[in-house]
């Protein structure tokens, strides 16, 4: 692989300067015989999608070739790392390949028979049996444990939580001594204060967290992925439930609801970021309506850019434009914390130093 030189104003310091690349990997050094690849612009880190199926499709796992068809898209939208959140395929074939987004894997979803959507989770046929499957995923993947906090009971008829506090507490203590970290699924109310009580580090979604609720995440520490454009599926969800009226108008409150919810979490310092949710109801390569759905959420530019980009990569343990760094990276014509809309009019990809746009 040739060496490459490209010059523009980096972020997140906004300064112009000049980079290099050889052997995959960013120089701030030149590198003799390089050839310019690009010169101005702005340059990026790659995105991150941190909620994200790759080997995902609506009625279950895919394919390994579908997988990295979907990972593929991804890439091809500026997601260079992507944080799986769960799948019922194997992955790792989709790591091992140079020309596909860097994928940490979440394991299986865990979750109850009948209470998430068939085919995706590992079912446990008790409650009790959370801590060993929690300890048995946290060993097998790539620091992640995903777990489903509630969903509909039918019994019911409304969401509710699928775990016992104690359960759930001992669970994530687990994880915790393995090195891992754990993030739950939850849209409702019930099953948020046992979550955050148990020690949780990260929420997918929230629609339904409270100001309190929210102070509570800023002082622990515990992230938001809340996956807005999927959120918009919420309607379509309730006129399909025709049999459960009070889950539906449930659900019609929270998607009312969400902008705000985001808006309160910036303020109150949360860390909030980026993720599609893509491979169930959400297409692949659609990381930047996301981002702009955060900034009409209440996130200024910048910050948006950051939950998709430095800040998230940061966050998973993966460095930006760093000197040694891999060379993941996008460029674009013009400024994407003055315009979003950036985002889609890439100019380069460049993924571990191979250009792919």
């Amino acid at each position: 692989m040739s060496p490459l030189h490209l010059s523009g104003t980096v972020l997140p310091d906004g300064e112009p300067r000049d980079l290099w690349i050889q052997d995959g990997k960013l120089s701030f050094e030149p590198v003799p015989g390089a050839e310019t690849l690009s010169a101005g612009g702005f340059v990026v880190p790659g995105l991150v999608d941190a909620h994200c199926h790759p080997g995902l499709g609506p009625r279950g796992g895919l394919s390994v070739e579908e997988a990295a068809d979907q990972a593929a898209t991804d890439r091809d939208a500026g997601t260079l790392l992507i944080r799986d959140c769960g799948l019922p395929l194997d992955v790792r074939p989709l790591q091992s390949r140079a020309d596909l987004p860097t994928i940490i894997r979440c394991g299986r979803h865990l979750a109850l028979p009948k209470r998430y959507i068939p085919g995706f989770a590992i079912e446990l046929d008790d409650p009790a049996l959370l801590p060993e499957a929690v300890a048995e995923q946290a060993r097998d993947g790539d620091g992640w444990v995903k777990l489903v906090g509630d969903w509909i009971d039918r019994g019911q008829g409304d969401l509710a939580p699928l775990w016992p506090d104690d359960v759930l507490a001992e669970a994530i203590r687990i994880a915790h001594d393995l090195g891992a970290r754990v993030t739950a699924h939850v849209f409702g109310e019930a099953a948020l204060p046992g979550l955050i009580g148990a020690g949780i580090d990260c929420l997918e979604h929230g629609t339904a967290l409270s100001p309190d609720q929210l102070a509570e995440l800023a002082r622990r520490d515990v992230a938001l992925v809340p996956t807005l454009i999927n959120i918009e599926n919420f309607p379509g969800i309730a006129d399909k439930a025709g049999k459960y009226p009070t889950y539906a108008a449930h659900m019609r409150a929270l998607h009312a609801g969400v902008g705000e919810m985001v808006s309160s979490a910036v303020e109150a310092g949360v860390r909030v970021f980026a993720g599609t949710d893509a491979g169930g109801m959400v297409a692949h390569g659609r990381i930047a309506d996301e981002v702009e759905a955060l900034h009409r959420a209440g996130m200024s530019r910048t910050q948006a850019l950051a939950s998709a980009s430095w800040e998230a990569r940061e966050w998973l343990g993966h460095p930006g434009i760093e000197h040694g760094a891999p060379a993941d990276l996008i460029v674009y014509a013009d400024d994407p914390r003055a315009d979003l809309a950036a985002l889609h009019h890439p100019t380069h990809i460049v993924l571990g130093g191979t250009v792919f746009h």
